[in-house]
């Protein structure tokens, strides 16, 4: 039977209970394989809990100490509780120099004292009872996660000024670099809040225009990579130009800012709108553009458009690849059956085929005759483009459309040099 003989207000912090009339620490530590959290617990004597009773400071420490033997025991092994025990009277019994001179030997979790409100500098510099002077019941956990965000940082050499600091708040990315940054102009002091704002205005300037559409070729909701790389390279120029005092975090979070917001409106806007902003709107004539097509990938699977639908021919195909683009289905066809000319996307290769009837199978059973044209294509907006033209037009209007080549070794050795650059 247990019973609980002493907590305190903050439940994470070790509770005295009284086990089989033996006084026992418990606590709560790490997490079993299942994730559930695991409770430890060692045998403390009477002297140890009229201290912990009275000295919050002696009961954070303790606690702060044992908790690197919790993580030890991981998962599933046992707390070396003779080691815990040890711990017992140099923490609770001993005086602060002596404390101080343990904390410089054994393992111990520094940001749980920062959480409750120690002093870091004093921590710093070993001072650990000095430092507890300050210390609260109640845990501030960000103070913890903002010690340790800024030692990641001191790490790589970034030292933060109040201009970096501020803008990192303002992105929501002060602690967690690869989290999605927002807008959060609360978050930022407001005497610096006018000087952050002006940072955002050059970035606003420096993309405004820019586009960051969808790349189906990676899902329905990806984006195209190379032009969120395009709109974060002309934002951090702009940036460093302007603000050159600025640390590289946060010339970072302020073109991944401008990089989120524009790839969410992509996402959010409707595909055919997607589709069409991109493709080449110049007139063709009215008697070639496409009114039936047939869309098929590389696991046979096939699907029909026709002129008049609800939605436009782009944007139905662009949406069969966002949903059977994956990294075994990556060549996709768009098919005009009844004037026998089609386009082959090759996405593993960034390259394009277009194929012309020649000659039709004849009824005495000749087999047709098919033209084969290869080109090379600049990603997902070269797609695009492609697409389009052919949609309005055939493959007569993909003439203007890159160098196209019938003889297969010869696209290959073009291929290979592309992507040797």
């Amino acid at each position: 039977m247990r019973d609980v003989v002493f907590t305190r207000m903050s439940g994470w912090i070790p509770n005295v209970v009284r086990e089989d009339g033996a006084l026992m620490l418990s606590l709560g530590a790490g997490a079993d394989a299942n994730h559930e959290p695991r409770t430890f617990t060692f045998a403390i004597g009477e002297a140890h809990l009229a201290v912990i009773r009275e000295d919050l400071a002696r009961h954070l420490l303790l606690w702060s100490a044992v908790l690197p033997l919790c993580d030890a025991a991981g998962t599933r092994g046992r707390l070396d509780e003779d080691a815990a025990v040890s711990l017992l009277d140099p923490i609770l019994l001993s005086a602060p120099a002596d404390v101080d001179a343990l904390f410089r030997r054994v393992p111990w979790d520094k940001g749980r004292l920062i959480a409750h409100g120690a002093d870091i500098g004093l921590l710093e510099r070993g001072e650990v009872c000095a430092a507890m002077g300050t210390a609260t019941e109640t845990p501030h956990e960000r103070r913890a996660q903002e010690y340790h965000a800024n030692r990641r940082r001191a790490e790589r050499g970034t030292v933060l000024g109040p201009l970096d600091a501020a803008i990192l708040r303002y992105t929501g990315q002060y602690l967690h670099g690869a989290t999605v940054p927002k807008r959060l102009p609360g978050a930022v002091d407001p005497a610096l809040l006018p000087q952050v704002m002006q940072v955002i205005a050059t970035a606003e300037q420096a993309c405004a225009g820019m586009r960051i559409g969808r790349d189906p070729r990676r899902g329905r909701r990806a984006t195209d990579k190379r032009a969120w790389d395009r709109m974060a390279t002309t934002v951090d120029a702009a940036v460093r130009r302007a603000h050159p005092e600025l640390v590289d975090d946060a010339v970072r979070t302020v073109s991944f800012l401008m990089c989120s917001e524009a790839s969410e409106r992509s996402r959010n806007a409707p595909v055919e709108d997607d589709g069409e902003e991109a493709g080449d709107h110049t007139d063709l004539g009215g008697s070639a553009r496409k009114t039936a097509l047939t869309f098929t990938d590389d696991k046979g699977v096939e699907k029909k458009w026709h002129l008049g639908g609800p939605r436009t021919a782009t944007a139905e195909f662009w949406e069969f690849v966002g949903d059977r683009s994956a990294s075994d289905n990556e060549v996709f066809t768009i098919e005009d059956e009844e004037l026998g000319e089609g386009i082959q996307l090759h996405f593993y290769a960034d390259s394009i085929a277009r194929v012309t009837t020649v000659r039709k199978g004849g009824g005495d059973g000749s087999d047709p005759e098919y033209r084969v044209e290869y080109s090379l294509v600049d990603g997902i907006s070269g797609y695009r483009s492609l697409l389009g033209a052919f949609v309005r037009g055939g493959c007569a209007a993909l003439d203007r459309h890159g160098s196209w080549m019938t003889d297969n070794a010869e696209f290959e050795r073009a291929r290979r040099r592309r992507d040797a650059r």
